[in-house]
């Protein structure tokens, strides 16, 4: 009994650890959650701000409202050139993304599900690549495609843009883990070939994972400033994000410093809408194969 009696009053320290490990932690992630969102709401807050009231008030909260002309502002400046530079980036955005994430399916699938020699040297440098950081295969980009001379051209941005090896390291992940044999060789007994069997059952069963990847991708590209700016020279066929960087730039020469600012905010609304469609998937293909 004297045992027993002795460790009970090891119980209330143990639960105000606990309860004082929950506060740090939910501290932190607070902290983290207001470092990422303040810039944001003074995005926002800037861009409904009327012509000559940027720097003016409080930084943080709205005064002289006036969001409805600066956007039209910005879709009317120099000939309407944002909504192509708008249009160029769903482009590059939409149409890398949806190839990469198909090509990263095609390579996860075959590296799990077939046998070859160099399987795993194949992977081990898919993955080596994913620790190279992206902005030293820039330059050597803008050499290969000088060389085939495709530099300012939309293949300069959309080739670069079609190779996820991130999405092909996740891929090989979630295809071993949701997508069982079994099921292959049933197809393959049923007289299916294996373009059959990957378009029909492993791509559906794949199916978290490639929104996982499509938005990852579709937000690398949709911000990807670098290769771009190296690659393009005319404004007709520049992304948002180096546009937005020239008009910055060009403050001396006339631009509003509203112009900018209010394009940085319609710019993010591509990205919001995609992640707020796409959240429920995107969150069960980043822990379908840790559950597994």
């Amino acid at each position: 009994m004297s045992v027993v009696l002795g460790s009970r009053p090891a119980r209330p320290a143990r639960r105000g650890s606990e309860i004082a490990s929950r506060v740090v932690v939910n501290g932190v992630l607070g902290l983290m959650a207001v470092y990422t969102l303040i810039p944001l709401w003074w995005l926002f807050v800037s861009a409904t701000r009327g012509s000559g009231y940027l720097y003016t008030g409080t930084p943080l909260w709205f005064s002289h409202f006036d969001l409805i002309t600066n956007i039209r502002n910005v879709l009317s400046f120099d000939g309407g050139v944002f909504s192509t530079w708008l249009a160029n980036s769903a482009l590059y955005s939409l149409v890398g993304a949806t190839v990469s994430t198909l090509l990263s399916a095609m390579a996860g699938y075959a590296l799990t599900k077939f046998s070859f020699r160099g399987r795993e040297s194949v992977f081990n440098v898919i993955l080596a690549s994913v620790l190279i950081p992206a902005p030293m295969f820039a330059l050597p980009l803008f050499l290969l495609m000088a060389k085939f001379d495709l530099t300012n051209t939309y293949w300069s941005v959309l080739l670069p843009s079609c190779v996820s090896p991130f999405g092909v390291y996740l891929c090989r992940i979630f295809a071993g883990s949701s997508v069982p044999d079994e099921l292959l060789e049933a197809a393959r007994i049923d007289g299916a070939g294996e373009g059959r069997t990957f378009f029909r059952i492993a791509l559906p069963l794949m199916a978290p994972a490639l929104v996982t990847v499509f938005l990852f991708q579709f937000v690398g590209i949709w911000n990807n400033y670098l290769l771009p700016s190296l690659m393009l020279n005319s404004p007709s066929r520049l992304p948002v994000t180096v546009g937005l960087v020239q008009w910055r730039s060009e403050f001396a020469n006339g631009v509003p410093p509203l112009l900018p600012i209010t394009g940085a905010f319609l710019s993010l609304i591509p990205l919001l809408v995609a992640f707020i469609s796409l959240q429920r998937y995107w969150r069960k293909g980043l822990t379908a194969g840790a559950v597994k």
